[in-house]
């Protein structure tokens, strides 16, 4: 689950992290004379919406005045936001966050991220913070400072010392960006997070460390253990992802045109390489589960087709716990209460797949069956294009 920056600062809020001092967070349809900002500015009006580069397509914005500010607010609500991180696509900003400006000396760069490779959560920092620091990664990776974070203990002291040597933190800030460092890695742990981070990190002209930013991705497995963020909305999911969980129907929207309804998410992953390798693309990941029953089926069915760029269905199931004859009964019930409108290929193995091909062959339901994921994958991209 990703978190947006006013939610991310939140818990670093929770956790001691200085941040900025807010006037709030107006959403589309409120007033922005509803903000209260008082003294002489300035104050910073930052579009919330889950992606990185928000400053350079518009969406980060420096008030110098109330009036300044109020008119940032109503034109950056409803925009849409297009960065090198949304792939093309266009997000709508329907929350802005009204925050007091702060004048940075410095900026530095700091998160934990899940090191896969280590099997441990890292530490990622430079000295070298700010918007351009994906640049700096790829043409001065010897800027870049990793340092394990242990699962138990989280950043001991000596460890965050050390990275504020490596940082080379002012002794003034010394002991607060230790402090913070500890926190961001406790951070991390106790949210079974992905990824913490602050970009940048600022030092101002005051000598105050301030989170200028927070983005905080969580592990969607561990929700069960935090119902504070499991009640929060789902900022990045569809309205159909948003309906396929709430049915326990694991689905992903994805750019092609072949709807997938597959049992098992390793048979769904495979079936989406394959529908790739024979020169097609898949319009969603959907694992109907190994025990689907019709009703289950029948709404994966209703899911796929509210896609409007689905031009073919491809269900490949393979019988174990449910077996092959009472699939093809699902499929056909499914097919005729979802109102099928597209080409559907079927492919069938398993226990009784001789029966459950039977019976969709007697079904009179325009649908053509496969005895091979490959077959099954050419028949889908013909019907497709």
């Amino acid at each position: 689950m990703k978190l947006l920056e006013y939610e991310g600062k939140d818990i670093f809020a929770a956790y001691k992290i200085p941040i900025q001092r807010r006037y709030g967070v107006i959403r589309i349809g409120d007033s922005a004379e509803n903000v209260k900002l008082d003294g002489n500015g300035p104050w910073v009006v930052k579009a919330q919406v889950l992606t990185g580069g928000r400053g350079k397509a518009g969406g980060v914005k420096i008030a110098r005045t109330k009036e300044e500010a109020h008119t940032y607010i109503k034109n950056m609500l409803g925009m849409k936001i297009v960065t090198h991180q949304t792939h093309g696509a266009a997000l709508t900003v329907e929350e802005v966050l009204v925050e007091a400006a702060c004048a940075p000396e410095r900026e530095i760069y700091i998160s934990v991220v899940l090191d896969r490779k280590e099997a441990a959560p890292m530490i990622i920092a430079s000295a070298e913070g700010g918007m351009s620091i994906e640049e700096l990664a790829r043409t001065r990776p010897e800027c870049i400072i990793r340092m394990p974070v242990d699962l138990d203990a989280g950043l001991p002291d000596f460890q965050a010392r050390e990275l504020a040597f490596a940082l080379k933190i002012p002794k003034k800030n010394f002991c607060d960006f230790t402090a913070l460092a500890k926190a961001l890695a406790r951070v991390f742990l106790d949210y079974d997070a992905s990824l913490v981070e602050i970009n940048p990190l600022a030092i101002t002209s005051d000598g105050e460390l301030v989170a200028v930013d927070a983005k905080i991705v969580t592990d969607d497995n561990a929700l069960f253990r935090h119902k504070d963020l499991e009640a929060k909305p789902d900022h990045e999911s569809s309205e159909i992802e948003k309906e396929a969980k709430a049915v326990g129907i694991n689905y992903i929207g994805l750019d092609g045109s072949i709807g997938c309804m597959v049992n098992g998410a390793g048979l769904a992953m495979a079936t989406l390489d394959t529908v790739r390798l024979a020169g097609g693309s898949a319009a969603n990941f959907l694992d109907v589960g190994g025990g689907a029953n019709v009703e289950q089926i029948t709404k994966a069915f209703q899911i796929i087709l509210k896609d409007a760029k689905v031009k073919a269905v491809l269900v490949n199931i393979f019988g174990g716990i449910m077996k092959c004859d009472n699939i093809a009964n699902g499929i056909v019930e499914a097919t005729k209460k979802a109102r099928l409108q597209v080409p559907l290929i079927v492919r069938l193995e398993g226990t009784n797949v001789k029966e459950g091909k039977a019976i969709l062959k007697d079904s009179g339901l325009k649908l053509e069956q496969a005895d091979s994921l490959w077959e099954a994958a050419q028949k889908a991209v013909k019907a497709a294009n």
